[in-house]
């Protein structure tokens, strides 16, 4: 059985058979949102950034929305840095808790606050170092409230989300009445592909907004507080970046050269977190033609604890036993390292790589 799965678009399994899998390649990887799913891809990630990866000079480009932001942050620290970042960042992800009262969940101004908290002590005193790496340019992605969602509040944040739920289920652009996307991007050098798929503005990343525009980005609707007037960007609420941009499902096709490279947690790369319900929307698109796809096979992964990825039910499930949850959690981050391990076997072993279609 392996463990790891290659997909990939028409354009890019062309280019694999005719080249392999080479890290002078890749230009652009992204970075799901998923919370715990991302768990799994943390051997992989300590490969690719701390190893592979540095053997190649060109700019690559760095999209992360939510855990996804977080980890590819950790990425754009020094490379001597990058595996011991990733590796405390999963032991961070799996150490969380929150106090609560008895009998209920944690508050999102408790969570909020924990959270930041462990972003600012992490990465706040690194930002420079972040947005200084050599060939790395990073972009989070958030969502950016409009009208009644544009702060957030007790009656404000119900009404707006039903509101962007209902005109999700017509059509995804008319999301954009009640969101927009917005990416805080490193100013150095810009995306390699338009961002003309929905409304989307861009902002400078910055040592004084990076920290609150990851907090924006990981800031689940009801689980966590909106982050407010982050420095730099439109006033108003910002929310994780995986409401519009769950899994990344980016105009990537228009680039004009090279691969993105896509560590992800399972084989489909769905738009939105709202689209999670519409089937239809998670089938590949011409838009990910130049796209190569790397995440757990199902066989794999019903190996696991429960016979599934670690997730964010996993939180409830367990209750206030934190040593259980971690127990399977750790078992999980520890069986991942097939993935990497396999990986590192295609790269090295060089010649045509034969993908699975998307």
């Amino acid at each position: 059985m392996k463990a790891l799965q290659i997909r990939a678009g028409p354009r890019a399994r062309r280019w694999l058979l005719e080249h392999g899998l080479r890290a002078q390649d890749v230009r652009v990887i992204p970075g799901a949102a998923g919370g715990p799913k991302g768990l799994v891809l943390n051997p992989l990630d300590r490969f690719l950034f701390g190893h592979w990866l540095s053997q190649a000079p060109q700019v690559v480009h760095l999209a992360g929305a939510s855990i996804g932001a977080w980890r590819l942050a950790c990425a754009c620290l020094p490379d001597a840095h990058v595996d011991a970042a990733l590796a405390q960042l999963a032991e961070d992800y799996v150490m969380q808790r929150y106090e609560h009262e008895p009998g209920r969940p944690p508050t999102p101004a408790v969570v909020s606050a924990a959270f930041g908290s462990k972003l600012q002590e992490r990465l706040g005193t690194r930002a420079v170092e972040v947005l200084s790496h050599p060939s790395r340019r990073l972009h989070v992605f958030t969502s950016h409230g409009r009208h009644v969602l544009g702060r957030e509040g007790r009656w404000r944040t119900p009404l707006g989300y039903a509101g962007a739920f209902a005109a999700n289920m017509v059509a995804r652009r008319a999301l954009g009445s009640w969101l927009e996307r917005v990416v805080f991007s490193d100013p150095r050098d810009a995306l390699p592909f338009s961002l003309d798929d929905f409304r989307s503005r861009l902002v400078g990343l910055e040592p004084g907004n990076l920290v609150p525009a990851i907090l924006a980005s990981c800031s689940i609707p009801f689980w966590l507080r909106a982050v407010h007037d982050i420095p730099g960007a439109p006033a108003g609420a910002y929310w994780d970046g995986g409401i519009i941009d769950y899994h990344l499902h980016l105009p990537y096709a228009g680039m004009a050269e090279g691969l993105v490279l896509y560590p992800h947690f399972q084989p489909t790369v769905v738009p939105g977190w709202l689209d999670k319900p519409w089937r239809a929307r998670h089938r590949a698109t011409p838009s990910l033609d130049n796209l190569v796809l790397l995440s757990p096979s199902p066989a794999w992964v019903a190996t696991l604890p429960g016979a599934k990825l670690p997730d964010r039910g996993d939180f409830k499930a367990w209750g206030d036993d934190h040593a259980g949850r971690q127990r399977v959690w750790r078992r999980a981050l520890a069986e991942s390292a097939r993935l990497a391990e396999e990986f590192a076997q295609c790269v090295h072993a060089g010649g045509p790589v034969q993908a699975l279609p998307l």
